[in-house]
């Protein structure tokens, strides 16, 4: 009798995962701007100056008046991340922890938590990609039940927002976040859902097998008329504390990040009258 081992056989393949479904933030889950929403606290701690959030306002109305083309999102990632240099991290992470959730559950989507719940009792993975800063988009996804999240990432030495953008999680930097995620937890993009009410968020879309729009911009509902993608239409943001049980907080709540944060500014500053 031979001493040779017998064949190795192969490893069996794990059983298949579930998906994931992947949400944008603003709009989607969201009634309005996740960076708009601290406007006013970043306001009276002395962050924001009449000059500053004047300046800053232009690039935040065209915003508004054109929509999230990558010119004017270009034009205002310069103008916020211009002026957090130098910010500190911890001041800004103590004003968003103190101010979370009176801003931002009363703007939390009905529709978007129950469908974040619906997801999750089907053992999907929920996934909140934004081109909001890390440090505010984390405590959000936390609040509505998200497993994880990728968003934008500022740089930062000695604690002070240099102004420097490390990750832009945008445009087809979402795609492949989905991508990347997809692989590692070895989903198949075919088998995942993806929510969002932007034409940036196109490429996200694209890459999924079931992609759905959410109260979408003007180009992304005619580029989902001319594919057949579902509409789905969000109205009724209600204080989550009055409408469910608290959420199972999957993720650390760290504070805002500087590009979330300072988007807030123009929108302020053009709504309504800043006082020195």
């Amino acid at each position: 009798m031979s001493g040779a081992l017998p064949p190795q056989l192969p490893t069996p393949a794990p059983p298949h995962p579930g998906a994931a479904a992947f949400f944008d933030l603003d709009k989607t889950i969201i009634a309005g701007s996740s960076a708009l929403a601290f406007s006013r606290p970043f306001r009276r701690q002395g962050l924001i100056s009449r000059r500053a959030a004047l300046r800053s306002g232009y690039a935040q109305l065209l915003l508004v008046l054109s929509g999230a083309d990558a010119n004017t999102m270009d034009l205002l990632r310069r103008r916020i991340t211009a002026l957090c240099t130098g910010w500190e991290v911890a001041q800004i992470r103590s004003i968003v922890a103190e101010t979370l959730h009176d801003i931002v559950e009363p703007l939390v989507y009905a529709e978007a938590t129950e469908l974040i719940a619906e997801h999750r009792a089907n053992g999907d993975e929920v996934v909140v990609l934004s081109a909001s800063g890390q440090e505010v988009v984390e405590p959000i996804a936390a609040l509505v039940g998200a497993d994880r999240c990728v968003a934008t990432r500022m740089g930062v030495v000695d604690g002070r927002y240099t102004g420097a953008i490390e990750y832009y999680c945008y445009g087809e930097e979402k795609a492949q976040a989905a991508r990347q995620l997809a692989q590692e937890q070895g989903y198949r993009l075919e088998d995942c859902r993806a929510y969002s009410d932007s034409i940036t968020d196109l490429p996200l879309l694209e890459a999924v097998g079931h992609p759905t729009v959410v109260n979408p911009d003007r180009a992304l509902r005619r580029e989902a008329a001319l594919r057949g993608w579902p509409v789905l239409t969000f109205a009724d943001p209600v204080a989550l504390r009055f409408r469910r049980p608290p959420l199972r907080a999957t993720l650390t709540a760290a504070g805002v990040g500087a590009v979330a944060a300072l988007a807030a500014v123009g929108w302020y500053a053009w709504r309504r009258p800043v006082r020195s």
